[in-house]
């Protein structure tokens, strides 16, 4: 079993549109979707929720008015200025540090685990898919990855797949770093702009730092030829495979509407380009 995950260290360099092309054409892969903040492959796999969970991560304090005594020291020593007047916890405000729990002479506060989020197993057209839901302004998103890619990496293993297909989070934080742990290959998709080429650089740092072998795609790279040769340059320099090159091609934009992928609704030549790249891919691991 091989794990891919597509990355691409900025968002809209069209990394989920590859994505979604290769949960068409790999015939044998369990799909994730590891980009919890934002998560938008399942508008193009219309999953069905076969299972779903709920993710708990960190605490907020509570205050028990019956054992309070308003003693005051809680809300001296809360940094966020999360304890009101009235001696209630904003919740909002509390960034679960517990130090008003340890500082309570009664032990009148207690710190209650949050609900950040949900995690789903799904069919779908493509097979098996496992995604998740952070809650709005939750933390730990890196955690809720992890988790979508244990429960991936467990379907895989049960159903004796070959690949584990991951989209993962654009940029190079928390949630990036989670996404490629483990990981066969690090897939880039990049876009001839400055920030595009910057924020590939960035990423494929990240990923060599963990030592996951990297290849990457320029989406769009006749929209500016001067940067895509830039690109090709550095990824020449830096021995990095360039597995394919996508035109700028509205037929893409027409497939992404009607909720297709590009081998089954784009262009023969977009169709060709996306199945060259996939059997590069796929015979390299």
């Amino acid at each position: 079993m091989k794990e891919i995950v597509i990355i691409s260290g900025k968002g809209g360099t069209g990394k989920t549109v590859v994505t979604a092309s290769f949960a068409f054409l790999a015939k044998d892969k369990v799909m994730a979707d590891c980009d919890v903040d934002a998560a938008d492959l399942h508008l193009l796999l219309e999953p069905k929720i076969k299972e779903e969970g709920k993710f708990h991560s960190g605490a907020t304090a509570v205050i028990d008015k019956d054992k309070c005594i308003a003693c005051g020291r809680c809300l001296e020593v809360c940094r966020f200025s999360a304890v009101s007047l009235d001696f209630t916890i904003d919740p909002v405000a509390c960034e679960g540090c517990a130090f008003c729990r340890n500082i309570c002479p009664v032990s009148a506060i207690e710190m209650k685990e949050n609900l950040s989020g949900q995690w789903f197993i799904s069919d779908t057209r493509f097979g098996p898919f496992v995604h998740a839901k952070l809650g709005i302004a939750e933390e730990n998103s890196g955690k809720l990855v992890a988790l979508v890619k244990k429960k991936a990496k467990e379907l895989a293993k049960a159903k004796k797949a070959s690949f584990v297909i991951v989209d993962g989070s654009p940029g190079i934080g928390c949630p990036v770093i989670a996404s490629l742990s483990g990981a066969d290959c690090a897939l880039v998709v990049t876009e001839p702009t400055l920030s595009g080429l910057a924020d590939a650089k960035r990423v494929i740092n990240v990923a060599k730092h963990f030592k996951i072998p990297v290849k990457l795609i320029i989406n769009k790279f006749d929209l500016n030829l001067k940067i895509s040769k830039k690109i090709e340059n550095y990824c020449k320099e830096d021995n990095i495979d360039i597995l394919g090159k996508l035109p700028f091609d509205k037929s893409v934009i027409e497939a992404i509407t009607v909720q297709k992928t590009l081998p089954e609704a784009a262009s023969d030549n977009i169709k060709k380009i996306a199945e060259s790249i996939w059997s590069k891919l796929s015979s390299q691991l």
